[in-house]
């Protein structure tokens, strides 16, 4: 099925206008928990820490016992921030993307191709390899805030010397996120997608990833090839650390020397972005009630791509990540359902933006 994925439809996929990659392809197992179960859990709240299968799996064994108020205790779905990204692109935003990455042969790694497939999100440059397929934990507490258990350490995964210049060609962006567990690959990503002209947009995947690999972040950033660059806040705060003033506007200006987008998510507070010498402040929606928080960066950086794409400015691609990270918070996890792209659409008619041309 493997050789198969990389043959079929691969001249659809040369019409891949983003690209992926998701290294690993990830499960998420998604839940609405109480505190008692966050307090047993050994790393601090809202981050994500690594754990072994066994911790992965008593975790969710536990997780039965200490559901809120949801009538199905676990969603079980593709995950991973990049996955979240380019399916909101091509579901809620109807833009021919495509992922880039390894999955499993198991029962992990088909629920992931098929819910790509369904998506319509062009899988033929996934390979699949012998192996597990990785799965995350993402407990959500009554507030909305997520605290994430990835279990990667034995997951398949693509590796630097398999990516090849085919992969890219025809696209224009490849969308990543930072990680210390997959540098490699991501270098040789951004090697590739320069040299084949895609621009690069980068999320800081978390402020412990920022805090424990700043070096090797630094030495991407320095680069100049990373095009647009995503923080949220406490990522923002880590980036600036020791610095006179560590605040998201003094992180914006450290990342807007070095990329040619720079956008630092504030939460409720909407966000703060900056290309060239602009820089516009765009207020969160009001109406946005948050169930859970994950995938809300994800889907703020598709709707801002939407607009990149569509030529928009900067000010009307805030906004537009705002109506997009506005949806996915409203429901549990990081897939916008039918109901939460019809609210986003009617979100961005309300604030006369481009509305997508979409099968949802």
């Amino acid at each position: 099925m493997g050789a198969e994925h990389l043959i079929i439809n691969r001249e659809a996929s040369q019409a891949a206008l983003i690209l992926g990659l998701q290294p690993a392809a990830l499960i998420d197992h998604v839940a609405r928990v109480d505190w008692s179960l966050l307090d047993q859990i050994p790393g601090e709240r809202g981050g994500s820490i690594p754990v072994a299968i066994e911790e992965l799996e008593h975790i969710l064994s536990e997780v039965k016992t200490h559901i809120l108020d949801e009538p199905s205790p676990i969603k079980t779905i593709a995950g991973g921030s990049v996955t979240n990204t380019i399916r909101g692109l091509s579901v809620g935003f109807g833009v021919p993307c495509g992922l880039i990455g390894a999955y499993g042969d198991d029962q992990q790694g088909q629920l992931f191709v098929s819910n790509m497939q369904f998506s319509g999100v062009d899988v033929s440059r996934l390979r699949m390899k012998r192996g597990p397929t990785g799965q995350c934990v993402c407990l959500v507490d009554a507030s909305g805030n997520r605290t994430m258990r990835p279990c990667l350490s034995n997951a398949v995964k693509i590796q630097a010397d398999e990516l090849i210049a085919e992969d890219v060609k025809g696209s224009k962006w490849l969308v990543l996120r930072f990680g210390m567990f997959n540098f490699e690959v991501i270098q040789a990503a951004i090697r590739i997608a320069k040299q084949e002209g895609l621009s690069v947009s980068m999320d800081l995947a978390s402020f412990e990833m920022v805090r424990n690999f700043r070096t090797p972040l630094l030495q991407l950033l320095e680069s100049g090839d990373v095009d647009l660059c995503f923080a949220n806040e406490d990522e923002a705060a880590e980036l600036v650390r020791g610095e006179e003033n560590a605040d998201s506007e003094a992180a914006l200006e450290f990342l807007a020397k070095r990329c040619q987008w720079a956008v630092v998510t504030l939460g409720p507070n909407g966000c703060i972005a900056k290309h060239g010498k602009e820089i516009v402040k765009v207020p969160a929606i009001g109406e946005a009630k948050a169930i859970d928080a994950t995938g809300a960066g994800d889907l703020f950086a598709s709707g801002f791509l939407y607009g990149l794409v569509k030529g928009l400015s900067l000010e009307e691609c805030c906004k537009v990540g705002s109506c997009s990270g506005g949806s996915v918070i409203r429901s549990l996890g990081g897939e916008v359902t039918p109901e939460n792209w019809q609210w986003m659409r009617k979100q961005m008619q309300i604030r006369g933006l481009p509305i997508p041309d979409t099968r949802t």
